[in-house]
């Protein structure tokens, strides 16, 4: 084995790590302004960028097994981010005009009662 290969493994499992933790991070920061914040323009990008999160760990996960699949499921995560998009937007705009506002609260009547 050449010297230099190793060290380039060295490399790459470093730039793994660092996109799996970057990665992480995102999806904790994703989590927690969902779930603290009430506009729901807010939540719905917090929703975003736990999308995002999962679609970096999967490219990475796919590098580490030298497979193309991680890259295939990120094409259906922004297929769904983009649906989830156009409807989200679509139900916020609907929402405001009926309240004039886009805090969550203001909707808690639509819950289910048991």
């Amino acid at each position: 084995m050449m010297p230099w290969t190793t060290s380039l493994a060295a490399t790459d499992a470093q730039t793994i790590n660092a996109a799996l933790l970057v990665s992480a991070l995102l999806f904790t920061c994703g989590l927690v302004g969902f779930l603290t914040r009430r506009n729901m323009i807010i939540m719905f990008l917090c929703t975003e960028l736990m999308f995002q999160a999962a679609a970096l760990a999967l490219i990475a996960f796919g590098k580490v097994h030298q497979d193309l699949s991680g890259q295939v499921f990120v094409i259906f995560i922004l297929t769904v981010a983009a649906a989830e998009a156009a409807l989200a937007l679509g139900l916020v705009v609907l929402l405001y005009r009926r309240r004039e506002t886009l805090d969550s609260e203001a909707w808690s009547e639509l819950r289910e009662t048991s």
